[in-house]
């Protein structure tokens, strides 16, 4: 969350701000109106503890019986005013805490101003969208005529959006699991395998909002009788990882790599965009996660930003790179990368053929949420040029989202005869060049 005295000094920045986000309910002013109310009340109850602790000394020493009960009296009645000025600032607490969590992170800068995705701006192209001399198939029609996935179990078993992966698309999952985790670790990330569930509070700290009441714009699975939840990303478990703690900032920047499975309440409307495995409820994400100096801040994320694009360069898919505009930011960002990846069965419909003319579909993200995150969860550091602590800026990536992936590599990498080649870095892992029918 963003600072209360630095939304009180930077007020109209901090609206205007809201405003290009598409942040109906920030309460901007809310915050200084209740930060003002919390500074009144601590004040006030200093003074009142300061008075009673003096008057507490006086009472032994005060010899008249009369005015010794008078003193206690009145040291009673202090004690209970103090009681109910704590109490208020705790809900008055309460109240700017919730204020507070409804203003999202500043803006770079740079980022494109704007309220809807055509109002971002693509930064960067690479390769050439897939065209195909036959009559292709879309992933889902592949996943069936190879055997690689079954939707029908995935919904009788568990529900709609749930899905088996079957034979080679097994294969295939563990092998960009291995081939990101090891670039990564080469490139000085340490490998973490993190829980797949989450206290509340951690949630709320990275952003997400697990006490929605309204389940249309939940994000998250909640467990009953429980302050758990099942993260939607490991970017959760990763950030909550170093709460409450002091880093030595010598020993930043910190780059984690984590692997989890990911759960998601929202999977779309039913549709082309929705079909198969690019909108799911479960699927597994390999997660980049960075804890550095707000020196540090835009080098790591222009890396890891890199990173995305040398995975998908090496898996040979065509994609482009959209710098988000400010009313697409999710809260905590302040700024975010998307990497698009081709995809054939995109698109709108061709008015001749009937069939999807092809576009870029979100296969990975970049975000630098500076201090944002950090501060709600309590992630601070030190080091020798500066008195007390500081807190970190905190960055995440999508190194792969297995199952978006997996639609790009079938889409894009299938052949006359139906079957489906392997991408060149991937095939030490799932053993063979080609997936054919079995």
């Amino acid at each position: 969350m963003l600072d209360a005295g630095f939304i009180r000094d930077n007020l109209a920045a901090v609206k205007a701000n809201c405003v290009n986000r598409q942040a109906a309910h920030a309460e901007a002013d809310k915050v200084v109106e209740f930060d003002d109310r919390r500074k009144k009340l601590v004040s006030e109850t200093q003074i009142l503890q300061q008075k009673g602790n003096e008057l507490s000394k006086g009472i032994p020493a005060e010899k008249d019986p009369a005015k010794k009960q008078a003193l206690i009296a009145e040291g009673k009645a202090i004690r209970e005013q103090v009681a109910a000025l704590e109490k208020e600032l705790k809900q008055v607490q309460a109240d700017l805490h919730a204020a507070l969590l409804t203003i999202p992170n500043m803006t770079h800068p740079d980022a494109p101003v704007g309220a809807t995705p055509a109002d971002n701006k693509v930064v960067s192209k690479w390769g050439v969208p897939t065209k195909f001399d036959f009559v292709p198939k879309d992933h889902v029609a592949l996943a069936e005529s190879l055997d690689l996935a079954d939707f029908e179990a995935g919904a009788s078993v568990t529900g709609q959006k749930f899905y088996f992966l079957k034979n080679e698309a097994v294969l295939l999952e563990l092998a960009l699991i291995q081939f990101t985790m090891q670039k990564l670790v080469k490139r000085g990330f340490t490998p973490v395998i993190t829980p797949d569930l989450a206290r509340v509070e951690v949630l709320e700290g990275i952003g997400f909002m697990p006490r929605d009441p309204n389940p249309e714009t939940r994000q998250v699975y909640t467990i009953a009788d429980s302050d758990l939840c099942l993260i939607a990303t490991a970017e959760i478990t990763l950030g909550g990882m170093l709460r409450d703690q002091i880093l030595d900032e010598a020993t930043l920047p910190r780059k984690y790599v984590g692997l989890s499975h990911c759960f998601r309440t929202e999977a779309g409307a039913p549709g082309r965009d929705t079909k198969g495995l690019y909108r799911v409820h479960q699927f597994t994400k390999v997660e980049m996660f960075g804890f550095c100096t707000p020196e540090q801040t835009e080098a790591l994320h222009l890396e890891i930003l890199a990173i995305e694009e040398e995975i998908f360069q090496e898996l040979g898919l065509p994609y482009h790179v959209l710098d988000t505009c400010t009313g697409d930011l999710g809260g905590p960002a302040y700024r975010k990368y998307d990497l698009e990846a081709w995809m054939p069965f995109r698109g709108e419909l061709d008015k001749t053929t009937g069939k999807p003319t092809g576009d870029y579909g979100e296969v990975t993200s970049t975000s630098n949420c500076t201090d944002f995150q950090a501060r709600r969860l309590n992630i601070r550091y030190k080091g020798p040029n500066h008195k007390g602590t500081r807190v970190v800026h905190t960055l995440n990536g999508t190194a792969v989202a297995v199952t978006r992936a997996m639609v790009a590599i079938l889409e894009n990498y299938q052949q006359a005869d139906g079957t489906v080649k392997i991408p060149e870095v991937l095939r030490p892992w799932v053993g063979r060049d080609v997936i054919t029918r079995k």
